[in-house]
Parts: C-alpha cells; structure tokens; sequence
C-alpha cells in the first residue's frame, strides 16, 4: 500500500489524474493485498485496470506476480521482489515461479529485502521496488523523490534520506538487471 501512496502522491503533485483500488486481504494467512493505480493526464473513470492493460506489475511476492500477470500488457514490465513470503504450507517451489516470471521480456527480479537490511531498514523495502520501476512509471525520477519527501517529510530527515537511499539503489539495480 505504501507502494501506491509514494507513487500516486507523485502523480498528484505533478498534477495528474490517479484513480486507486485496493484489496486488503489477510496477507500474513497467504491472502493478497492488492492495489490497483491507474494514472493519466486525462480524467479516469474507473479505478481498476483490465486485463492487458497494466504497464506494469509491480510485486514485493514472486508469486503474486503470477496471480495478477494477465493484468499486463503485451510490452509491460514485471517488476518483483525475488524473496517469497513463505507463509503457506503448499506455497511451490521458487524456482519455478522464477523461471515463469523470467519467460516474460520485460522482467526484473530483484532482493530487495536484503538490500534494504544493508541500508539498515528492513522497512525500505517498498521503495527499494519503486526505485527498481521508476524507469517504467511515467514519472520522472526526480519527481519520485519529490513524492518521498511529501510521503515521509513528517517523519524527520533521516527518514527521507534512507528512503531516497532505498530509492537510488532500486533504481541502479534495475539498470545494472537490464544492461
């Protein structure tokens, strides 16, 4: 959820339409929690994205990439943190889930869980996973960081500078993935 607030925080700063749903499931029982963000420069008029239209999947659970991948259209991305939430007893084996998400083009799977215990929060993480789809958003990077002052700002400077930490090696990560 949190993931939706930095971004659509952005997208309304920039003055741009958003338009937001979201599932709160029983998460730590292996059910989802889900949001969908939609964002233009035009008015929206539904709140849910249909199926092949997402420009990007973006999932802090491998397997949740795989319950929501109809959602993505032909050139999106899928963007997931590498580390399941083991919290199921029949959860299957990673690595088909991995191989399943690598068959798709446009993919970066990254540890962010781990990245972010090295920046000291395990906290971070969402921004960790923003900063590895910032590229594909719709939003300027710089624009990004304005969102994590505005989302965060209450909450003192180091705060923010560990979350535009979060966000800049994201964001690095993803470019090194790519390359």
């Amino acid at each position: 959820m949190s993931i939706a607030a930095i971004i659509g925080a952005t997208a309304l700063h920039k003055g741009l339409y958003i338009k937001q749903s979201e599932v709160h499931g029983m998460s730590q029982r292996g059910g989802d929690v889900q949001s969908n963000l939609r964002i233009s420069d035009k008015p929206i008029y539904s709140d849910l994205v249909p199926e092949g239209e997402a420009d990007v999947i973006l999932s802090v659970e491998p397997m949740e990439v795989l319950r929501y991948k109809q959602y993505l259209k032909k050139d999106g991305w899928l963007i997931s943190n590498n580390k399941p939430f083991n919290n199921i007893a029949d959860y299957p084996a990673l690595e088909g889930i991995l191989d399943e998400i690598k068959e798709f083009p446009n993919h970066i799977l990254i540890d962010a869980d781990s990245i972010a215990k090295d920046l000291g929060s395990s906290l971070v993480s969402n921004v960790v996973m923003i900063g590895a789809a910032s590229d594909y958003l719709g939003l300027t990077y710089t624009d990004l960081e304005e969102g994590i002052r505005q989302i965060f700002g209450a909450k003192g400077q180091g705060i923010i500078d560990m979350n535009l930490k979060a966000l800049e090696v994201g964001h690095s990560f993803a470019k090194e993935f790519i390359a």
